[in-house]
């Protein structure tokens, strides 16, 4: 990305999650183990939904996405992260700041509305099942998921580009592990009333609003499930729910607590908000991506079946 403002930063210096050696090891190897294991949760979860033709359905087209977004979103930030413990000072270029700032924004961005738009799907699967294969039909379901990629990608571009437009005087501290764009905003030695009001936007577009669609999707879903009769009918109907709950729970919890608190006037206060934030950041970045592939194949007989048909297949190939 070129610049497009006269700041005297050329650079910027990433304080990171520790200055002590020994905790950096322990944080090298544990974000490394769960980096790792995103890859491949997610890696053999796509695998197995393109694999398995009894999964080609909108609810794992969507689980799909969902997953590829979990590899690009932690793609885009923790290799930074990780190469952070390997030097002394935490350098990274302005362009290599607002690219990296692009993407994991984008990756955030989308991932929040495609988790409105599968709340969608599970309504009009529960909600209405006989109707269900013909209103989310592959030009229904497709188009959906494109819009979720065009609105993260749209939404980032704007947000970006706002703020490579500050001057960055003096002050190249960033008080995050990575190229957050809050902490960012921050180190701008101009007015940033744009930027607020343009993220305020952001924020009700693609916080609120999805949470909005979940909210009310749910609340259909569970007056629709209570008027099932028997008891194994409202288990199998919330069954198919639970995963993407948790996930939403998960997501949108640590989201609105970055983004949606009031923030510390006092400098004490602002420095422990500030650690605060990036720990919740890293549960956001890290953890969550970790869990989701584990939340959906652990709870859905589908996903493990076909996992099991693709492994079983495959060493029968290998031993022919």
């Amino acid at each position: 990305m070129e610049r497009t403002n006269d700041s005297v930063v050329t650079e910027f210096v990433l304080v990171g999650l520790s200055d002590h050696p020994k905790i950096q090891t322990v944080f090298f190897a544990l974000i490394l183990w769960m980096y790792l294991i995103i890859l491949l949760a997610n890696g053999v979860l796509i695998s197995v939904i393109i694999y398995d033709t009894h999964l080609h359905t909108p609810m794992y087209f969507f689980l799909c996405n969902l997953s590829l977004l979990d590899i690009c979103y932690t793609s885009s930030s923790v290799p930074l992260l990780l190469g952070s413990f390997l030097t002394v000072r935490k350098r990274v270029s302005f362009s290599g700041c607002m690219a990296q700032m692009f993407l994991s924004f984008a990756t955030g961005v989308t991932e929040c509305v495609l988790l409105g738009m599968m709340a969608l799907d599970r309504y009009v699967a529960i909600c209405y099942p006989l109707r269900y294969p013909a209103i989310m039909s592959k030009g229904a379901y497709v188009p959906m998921a494109a819009a979720c990629w065009v609105s993260g990608l749209v939404d980032s571009a704007v947000q970006t580009s706002l703020a490579m437009r500050l001057p960055f005087c003096a002050n190249n501290i960033v008080n995050h592990f990575v190229c957050e764009i809050l902490a960012i905003l921050k180190l701008a030695c101009a007015d940033i009333s744009v930027n607020v009001i343009s993220m305020a936007g952001s924020n009700l577009i693609v916080l609120v609003i999805p949470l909005l669609v979940i909210s009310i999707s749910y609340i259909f879903i569970i007056a629709t499930v209570l008027r099932i009769p028997s008891t194994e009918g409202k288990h199998k109907a919330f069954s198919t729910c639970s995963a993407h709950l948790t996930v939403v729970i998960l997501f949108y919890g640590t989201i609105f607590f970055m983004y949606a608190k009031p923030k510390s006037k006092s400098s004490v206060g602002a420095d422990n908000q500030d650690i605060v934030e990036a720990l919740i950041s890293l549960f956001y970045g890290v953890m969550t991506p970790m869990l989701n592939p584990l939340i959906y194949s652990l709870r859905n007989k589908d996903v493990k079946a076909a996992v099991k048909n693709m492994l079983g297949r495959k060493t029968f190939s290998d031993g022919l």
